[in-house]
């Protein structure tokens, strides 16, 4: 136990940031090689490594001899054999994929790509006239709700929504949930709003999209079953009436600081003004 406090006390700043730069390398290089054949020729090392410590431990000279030398051939016939995974793992260094988690603008093309499939999707279930009620997690977990539906956990995609609201289908009348760049669940529960102001025209879709936007910071995206029209709800709030181009403005505006354009900002007024007169 001296020792171990020992080692502890004399650990200075760089010590502790030199074993985590190692321990981050491993960690790519495990995420690297994961689900390859790579991973199973690692793991057959492995159980070399501890049969030739086993080995020396017991005195089994001669088994430890044929590790031993079957070890020093193996690391020479690896850099043959592996050559291809070699190769592109000094390509993912290359592109610095192995100190950065994810570059910008990777970051920006992944999320342009889930928006659109997202908008995509809204507008087909507008044009289509079929109810939906879809809810993205921000900052306020949402896991209370998810339970209260069916787990999917798959990745953002048009079709895969689209058919989640085909009516007379299981999950048609619940909410989806949305956290990041996947679908968490379907067919859940919101709570519904307790405003009396709400218009009388609006169903149970657009007071529920309330209710979660009141009680969270989530937004959530409805489309009307009666008239196809596409609604967004925020901080309590209901902006009605938006098409492909508003949807994805208001969706990135939420999920970023950046200012939108003088005529989004006109535009949402415009929706405001028209609730208000409803």
């Amino acid at each position: 136990m001296d020792s171990i406090i020992n080692v502890f006390s004399s650990m200075r700043i760089m010590d502790v940031i030199d074993i985590a730069i190692v321990a981050y390398v491993f960690y790519k290089i495990f995420m690297l090689i994961r689900e390859t054949r790579a991973e199973q020729l690692i793991k057959g090392l492995v159980v070399l490594l501890v049969m030739m410590k086993l080995s020396e431990w017991a005195k089994l000279y001669v088994v430890h001899f044929i590790l031993l030398n079957t070890m020093t051939l193996g690391l020479i016939a690896l850099i043959i054999v592996f050559q291809p995974e070699l190769r592109r793992a000094l390509e993912y260094i290359g592109r610095n994929k192995i100190f950065f988690a994810k570059m910008a603008e990777e970051q920006e093309e992944a999320f342009n790509h889930t928006v659109h499939e997202l908008v995509s999707s809204v507008v087909s279930l507008s044009r289509e006239q079929i109810g939906a009620l879809i809810v993205m997690e921000r900052q306020t977990g949402l896991n209370e709700i998810v339970s209260t539906g069916i787990k999917i956990d798959a990745e953002i995609s048009s079709g895969l929504l689209i058919n989640i609201f085909i009516p007379n289908t299981p999950l048609h009348d619940g909410s989806v949930i949305i956290r990041k760049d996947r679908i968490l669940a379907a067919g859940c529960f919101l709570p519904l709003s307790s405003n009396q102001m709400i218009s009388k025209e609006l169903g149970t879709r657009h007071r529920a999209a309330l209710g979660i936007a009141e009680q969270s910071d989530a937004l959530v995206i409805i489309v009307s079953e009666e008239t196809g029209t596409i609604s967004v709800a925020l901080n309590g709030k209901l902006s009605r009436y938006l098409d492909a181009n508003t949807l994805t403005s208001v969706i990135k505006k939420a999920y970023s600081e950046e200012e939108q354009p003088a005529i989004m900002k006109r535009r949402w007024r415009l929706n405001h003004e028209l609730i208000k007169k409803n």
